[in-house]
């Protein structure tokens, strides 16, 4: 197994393209790595096709006319990485105690390879040992049992199916709580507020088939060529037919400039490449709010000017009036806008807030593309409330090729919540749940995310399971929360390799290794398929035929299932059993929870390109309090949530594209220029000059934040980036250390990941 890591990291810039050959270079390189087996090559060939198996890593559409390889760079890394050759044995944790691990990085714990057996914590010898699943469940069942349930946190990583996920939001509501944080909570809970207060559904409105039919796409903070990769075809697609590309991001990702599709052989001989955006506007971190408002300004006093010249109007007012709440108000804000605070707030020139506005009031149909540029910052769901309202000025929602389209980062982070992962009571059918499985569901309100460190944190939370993920990785508070965990009287984690939160255990602490997404899942009525819900709120049907990494593994439905027996007051009050044997059964109980999305669930499972839950709001139906499209004028044009004072930087944390969320694949970040590291400070030059910081010069960063807590991140190799003046990047998860736990998204709760205060240390 060999260790990426250089002591002398080579960082340069980077000239090629996104895709091309670098990507092929990267699948040659990891392949062999992971141990090259000969079911990965047969599985790509299924990967995102009918009857196959839904990617792992990101949540973009599975099409109906798919490629020959429907997989990106990325997915093709989680496959390889799940189907890996190595494992990780009770042989191994005999060697190495859980302070020894500690020291190892998180590209190489995960790297060791897939975990085998169930596993417990033995506080005498600081290590995993072998247990069996029967002891293992009763142990975890006898000590659930006596707790408050609201001590209880029950987590869930966006990777589980909507199957395991019904299931394991079901055993927590009937363990008497809805304390059920998940990925959503740190990504894009922002969109799941936002836009339901705005438009009445939590999600985005398009689908896959609108691209083919826009004319005009607007993106803000989303790095399609690292987080979403298969979505550079469609970006392709149109820019081939002249659809207009306006990109709003700080830094310059390959993937928003040039690509080369690697499946188009005259492309790959010729090294032809596709200008992705036609115009590329690098904000400030936390000034899309600014500039967004910019591009409204620009429409409401082109709109006053064709009406006081008898000139066709630029704003839709027919669809305003009959559709929308709230614009006399807003427009009144826009109007009051300064252009001197709408220019410093984004960091643009008026004359580049004008350009992306004039190819906004010509178009007919426009797609708004967003990640977690927008929902990462303390004003995220204002940045979410003003594309609405950007969409809604000419009616851009409702219609063919238009509407908000958040690209969603885990393969079901999305589906989890429609199937009932989440906190709010609002947001699931109580009434026909306890009608259904005959019990009395809590109605308050569950922990979140930030309350479930909150809780983890001030000794409130007692136990903690987590469905998948590597949570103390991926929340703030890195140190802090390191040091509580062992306060927790349980963890349970259920898990297909080693990460860093396994390595940090509670007064009882269990490691309880599942069948990945990709391997053969046989039941007592035999092979079993899943399902997952992509970005665009189409379902897919997921059938693994790998051979499973050991044979002593459980499915992610059988370890729930076998907790809700072991832990719950009244476990025959659902057919756990019944539904392990036959998946089909588990969907028939969602269809009957869930009729009006999930009809005939089971007969459309497989249908190519996925079978769509239904959105009202794209079509004009608008489930909110006034029956309408809600505008809403933002409180300021900066979403950092801090004020700039000197010495004071922001700071975004970033993925390379050698990792997915906290899962590293490697250590070069192709796109970037970076070799042999992660250990790295993406800079302004001219910042650079101003402080007197070379390339290549070693600081640390510090916290900034306005809550007298120490926190500092060593080690950052100074490097000049095309970023812009008072921002930085460095990676995700290593800068969450900087990040207070409150340091959040105001109403959401999503960690401020992409505007965090800090200083540089030298």
């Amino acid at each position: 197994m060999a260790e990426q890591r250089d002591d002398k990291p080579e960082i340069k810039p980077f000239k090629g393209p996104a895709g091309g050959w670098g990507s092929v270079r990267s699948l040659a390189e990891i392949l062999p790595r992971e141990g090259g087996s000969p079911e990965v090559l047969r599985e790509l060939a299924r990967q995102n096709k009918p009857e196959g198996f839904a990617c792992v890593s990101c949540a973009w559409p599975k099409p109906a006319n798919h490629h020959p390889a429907e997989f990106c760079e990325e997915g093709a890394k989680a496959t390889a990485w799940e189907l890996t050759s190595h494992r990780t044995t009770p042989e191994f944790f005999a060697r190495h105690t859980l302070t020894e691990l500690r020291g190892w990085s998180d590209y190489e714990l995960e790297e060791h390879g897939r975990l085998t057996h169930p596993l417990r914590y033995d506080p005498t010898t600081d290590r995993y040992a072998a247990i069996s699943w029967q002891t293992a469940f009763a142990e975890i069942g006898a000590a659930l049992r006596p707790l408050d349930p609201k001590s209880v946190v029950f987590y869930a990583s966006g990777r589980a199916s909507l199957e395991a996920s019904y299931m394991y939001g079901l055993m927590a509501r009937m363990y008497g709580n809805q304390n059920l944080p998940d990925s959503s909570n740190m990504c894009h809970e922002s969109t799941s507020v936002g836009l339901k207060a705005a438009i009445g559904v939590p999600v985005g409105t398009t689908r896959h088939s609108d691209f083919e039919r826009c004319d005009a796409i607007l993106i803000f903070g989303h790095n399609v060529g690292s987080n979403a990769p298969r979505m550079l075809h469609d970006l392709r697609a149109c820019r081939k037919r002249g659809v207009e590309v306006i990109t709003f991001n700080p830094l310059r990702e390959r993937g928003l400039e040039r690509f080369t599709d690697p499946q188009n052989p005259i492309e790959m001989a010729t090294l032809r490449e596709t200008r992705m955006s036609s115009q590329y506007h690098q904000v400030k971190a936390g000034g899309d709010l600014a500039a967004m408002m910019g591009i409204a300004k620009f429409l409401v006093e082109w709109h006053d000017a064709a009406l006081a010249a008898g000139k066709p109007e630029v704003l839709d007012t027919a669809f305003i009036d009959e559709h929308t709440h709230g614009f006399d108000a807003f427009v009144a804000a826009v109007r009051a806008a300064d252009w001197d605070a709408i220019a410093r707030e984004s960091g643009l020139t008026l004359s580049a807030i004008e350009a992306a506005a004039r190819v906004y009031a010509k178009a007919k149909a426009v797609m708004a593309v967003y990640g977690m540029g927008l929902t990462q910052h303390v004003k995220g769901v204002e940045n979410v409330r003003m594309l609405v309202n950007l969409l809604l000025l000419r009616g851009n929602i409702g219609r063919a090729g238009a509407g908000p389209t958040p690209v969603r980062g885990h393969s079901n982070v999305q589906g989890q919540r429609t199937v009932g992962i989440t906190e709010k009571t609002e947001l699931v059918p109580v009434e026909r749940i306890e009608a259904q499985y005959g019990f009395s569901a809590p109605r308050e309100k569950g922990l979140d995310t930030v309350g479930a460190c909150r809780g983890v944190l001030d000794g409130s939370v007692k136990a903690f399971v987590a469905l998948g993920g590597n949570f103390l990785r991926a929340v703030p508070e890195t140190g802090p929360m390191e040091a509580a965990w062992p306060r927790l009287d349980l963890s349970v984690q259920i898990a297909t390799k080693l990460n860093r939160n396994h390595l940090f255990a509670g007064k009882q602490t269990y490691l309880l290794p599942c069948l990945g997404r990709i391997e053969q899942d046989v039941q007592a009525t035999g092979p079993q398929a899943v399902s997952v819900e992509d970005s665009t709120s189409c379902i897919h049907g997921s059938r693994g035929k790998a051979t499973p990494a050991s044979p002593h593994l459980l499915s992610e439905p059988a370890i729930v299932a076998a907790l809700a027996k072991a832990c719950l007051p009244d476990p025959a009050l659902a057919p756990w059993d019944d539904w392990v044997a036959d998946y089909a059964r588990i969907r028939d109980a969602i269809e009957r929870t869930y009729p009006e999305m999930f009809a005939k669930y089971n007969e459309r499972l497989f249908t190519p390109g996925g079978f769509w839950k239904g959105n009202k709001a794209s079509q004009r139906i608008w489930q909110t309090p006034s029956g309408k499209a809600e505008f809403l004028a933002p409180t300021g044009l900066c979403a950092t949530g801090f004020g700039d004072t000197d010495g004071r930087f922001r700071l975004m944390t970033l993925r390379s594209n050698d990792q997915f969320n906290t899962t590293v694949y490697g250590y070069h970040d192709r796109f970037r220029g970076v070799k042999g590291t992660r250990d790295v400070l993406f800079m302004n030059a001219g910042d650079m000059a101003a402080r007197g910081l070379r390339a290549g010069q070693v600081v640390a960063l510090e916290s900034d934040a306005e809550d007298g807590a120490h926190r500092r991140r060593d080690g950052l190799i100074v490097t000049p980036y095309a970023i812009p003046s008072g921002c930085l990047g460095a990676y995700y998860p290593e800068a969450n250390v900087l990040m207070p736990v409150e340091h959040f998204a105001e109403e959401s709760h999503v960690p401020a990941a992409k505007s965090v205060p800090v200083r540089i240390v030298v």
